[in-house]
């Protein structure tokens, strides 16, 4: 089965490769040769280019990139695919879209692209409650896979007295409350260090960014709190960089004033770092098993500091908590310890099993939009 994925080259997609090889995920097509490692605009989400390549492809499965274009064009998109009989999969990755300041042109997209999907799918029991509520559909929900390879060994961080709670900001995306979170994080490791605790917080950032003001704020947040806050700016971090960044970390919060799921709940889940994410979208929800979340309200340094002391608090159960709930309930999977370790094998475990049941979930959902447009082209 040939399947052109809006885009091919997203590591999210990549994950989805089946290993038993029934399903082809065709390349895409380059926007500019120049630039081999960008697929946007998406090139195959066109009327023109679907026409021309329809004989290549047997579904088209909508994951990201539909932002780059106005909404009429989606409108073709979906009349050419009804008029060239091939399947329309669309993944609701995003319910708000994290690279939107103004959603309404995502909204427009969402309108078109749920009713005429011929399989929807989601990432979550509570998106999937979303889409149903609002738009009459119920996708089908399949959990977000690995990443990384489910085999590959990730640091575990270097070990250390003081608790680090980190947040990496990457290039200030408009979802991302730089400022507000910054402010917390600082409030709330300056109140745990008023008790005596050893605690830093440390804050991540990219030399290029999309909001330079906010990003000069947040240097002078990070000046005024002194040496217990530390701020590292470099350019885009490699993924390699980016899984030893994560391993020094007891705790990684997430910036986020709004979303549905979070690729950094993944990301984070398979290196066992304990997330502490703000109060908007279904990120706790996600882990393929339970692990060590806790929620705060991003305006409220006390939350966040429950919060991590939740997740830097021994001998509990792995499961996801709330930053109000008793901290004996979620585990501690600290930096450079033999814990974490243990954690990342187990996970390994899980992600391995989980990768032939997404693939599976996959190819019966093509199956089923492919006998959806053959029986109504009958």
């Amino acid at each position: 089965m040939r399947v052109a994925s809006v885009p091919a080259g997203h590591p999210y997609v990549r994950s989805l490769l089946d290993p038993t090889g029934r399903v082809v995920h065709l390349a895409d097509p380059l926007p500019d040769p120049a630039e081999p490692a960008r697929w946007w605009p998406p090139v195959v989400l066109d009327a023109a280019w679907l026409r021309a390549h329809a004989p290549e492809i047997d579904l088209l499965h909508v994951h990201f990139g539909t932002e780059s274009y106005p909404t009429q064009h989606l409108v073709a998109v979906v009349e050419t695919l009804r008029d060239l009989r091939l399947p329309l999969v669309y993944t609701v990755h995003d319910l708000t879209n994290p690279q939107l300041v103004d959603q309404a042109p995502h909204v427009e997209h969402l309108d078109v692209l749920i009713p005429a999907a011929d399989e929807p799918i989601t990432l979550t029991d509570a998106s999937a409650d979303d889409v149903e509520a609002r738009r009459g559909r119920r996708p089908t929900v399949i959990a977000h896979p690995a990443t990384a390879a489910p085999d590959a060994e990730l640091p575990v961080g270097t070990p250390g007295d003081t608790v680090v709670v980190g947040v990496h900001l990457r290039d200030l995306r408009p979802n991302v409350a730089g400022v507000e979170t910054v402010r917390t994080l600082l409030a709330a490791v300056g109140a745990l260090r008023a008790t005596g605790a050893a605690v830093e917080a440390r804050v991540d950032l990219n030399e290029r960014v999309r909001d330079p003001e906010q990003a000069d704020r947040i240097r002078e947040l990070v000046r005024a709190a002194g040496p217990s806050a530390p701020l590292a700016e470099h350019p885009r971090l490699t993924d390699a960089e980016l899984e030893r960044s994560l391993a020094d970390l007891d705790v990684s919060v997430l910036p986020y004033r709004h979303g549905t799921p979070s690729g950094w709940v993944e990301l984070c889940w398979d290196p066992a770092v304990p997330v502490a994410a703000p109060r908007a979208g279904h990120a706790p929800a996600q882990p393929p098993a339970p692990g060590p979340t806790a929620s705060f309200d991003l305006d409220d340094p006390a939350s966040l500091a429950a919060a991590v002391i939740a997740l830097v608090s021994p001998h509990a159960v792995d499961e996801p908590a709330d930053a109000h709930d008793d901290p004996a309930r979620v585990p501690a999977s600290r930096r450079g310890t033999p814990h974490r370790a243990a954690l990342q094998h187990q996970r390994r475990s899980v992600r391995r099993r989980q990768r032939h049941e997404v693939s599976a979930a996959h190819l019966a959902v093509y199956e089923r939009a492919l006998a959806t447009v053959a029986a109504v082209t009958a």
